[in-house]
């Protein structure tokens, strides 16, 4: 068991690293746990141009200011999956696979990971011509035909930063019209190489051991369509990574922690703070909110115990 503390934070994104921040900055003791990379998923983002103050920056250096200001001001990073809390006299037992840790309240930031499109032979053919980040995967295509798979804010992010490196860029877009924000979609018209298809869903992979390209379903006639694309970047939305603590805390039908604006949970003790919970708007700035209120609230419990 390493040493007790006051607060124990789960995930080091915006969310996690902010509540930190705060936890510290208000005297309290706090341990950020995270299972993958500090920073979270934004680590993934080319550009962030909608936080205040930031002009443009890349999503990892974003995160790796974030996480230098919560170490200097005296949070404990540990590297580690959490896969249960439990509730004790003192106040909480979180068990990770190398260790397991105490602490009196707990703030739930675990973010969410990106969702599949599950559909047959999507495992196998992931890291074949199967992508979920164009930063991290999109410079092996350069110079080839691909596929973003989305409309929203992350696909048309991913259309604008491949149509740099790659041949041409197709967005596949299941609803009628595109959704991202107004300003990527005129960067998009403005792309030669990059086209559009709307009310269309991926019906099928193409290719045994590395994509060659997707069948997809056009219109509410559904008429077929093949599209010759060697890679393919999902970006159809997160799904939260909540499942180790349905004990814990409430989780709504699709997953998401039940909280308040206070993002205080039904469980005395426990928050939660950003993409991981209920909410309307997931987006970086209002997941470093909820860590300062999630902080915060954390305090308030402690200096009532």
């Amino acid at each position: 068991m390493k040493n007790a503390y006051d607060i124990a934070v789960v995930g080091a994104g915006p969310a996690g690293l902010t509540a930190a921040l705060y936890a510290r900055r208000a005297g309290k003791t706090v341990v950020v746990i995270e299972k993958e990379n500090f920073g979270g998923q934004i680590t993934f983002s080319p550009k962030l141009e909608n936080y205040p103050t930031a002009m443009e920056i890349s999503g990892s250096a974003f995160a790796e200011k974030l996480m230098e200001q919560a170490e200097a001001h005296g949070a404990v990073l540990e590297m580690d999956s959490i896969s249960a809390i439990e509730k004790t006299v003192q106040g909480f037992s979180l068990q990770g696979e190398y260790g397991s840790y105490a602490a009196k309240t707990v703030i739930l930031a675990t973010g969410s990971k990106h969702r599949a499109l599950g559909i047959a032979k999507e495992s196998e053919l992931t890291g074949h011509g199967v992508c979920y980040c164009a930063v991290c995967d999109g410079a092996f295509f350069r110079g080839q035909d691909v596929a973003v798979i989305g409309g929203g804010n992350t696909a048309l992010q991913d259309a604008v930063f491949l149509s740099e490196i790659c041949k041409s860029v197709t967005i596949v877009q299941n609803l009628p019209a595109l959704t991202g924000d107004p300003v990527l979609q005129e960067k998009i018209k403005t792309l030669e190489n990059v086209s559009v298809i709307c009310d269309a869903v991926v019906d099928a992979l193409l290719g045994d051991n590395k994509l060659n390209g997707i069948r997809i379903l056009c219109g509410a006639e559904k008429t077929p369509m093949e599209l010759a694309v060697t890679g393919i970047f999902v970006a159809i939305g997160q799904q939260p990574e909540n499942e180790a603590f349905a004990a814990l805390s409430k989780l709504d039908a699709s997953g998401y922690i039940i909280a308040d604006e206070n993002c205080q949970t039904d469980t005395d003790g426990v928050f939660v703070a950003g993409d991981c919970r209920t909410k309307a708007i997931r987006q970086v700035v209002t997941a470093t909110a909820d860590g300062a209120s999630a902080a915060l609230a954390a305090c308030r419990y402690l200096d009532r115990l």
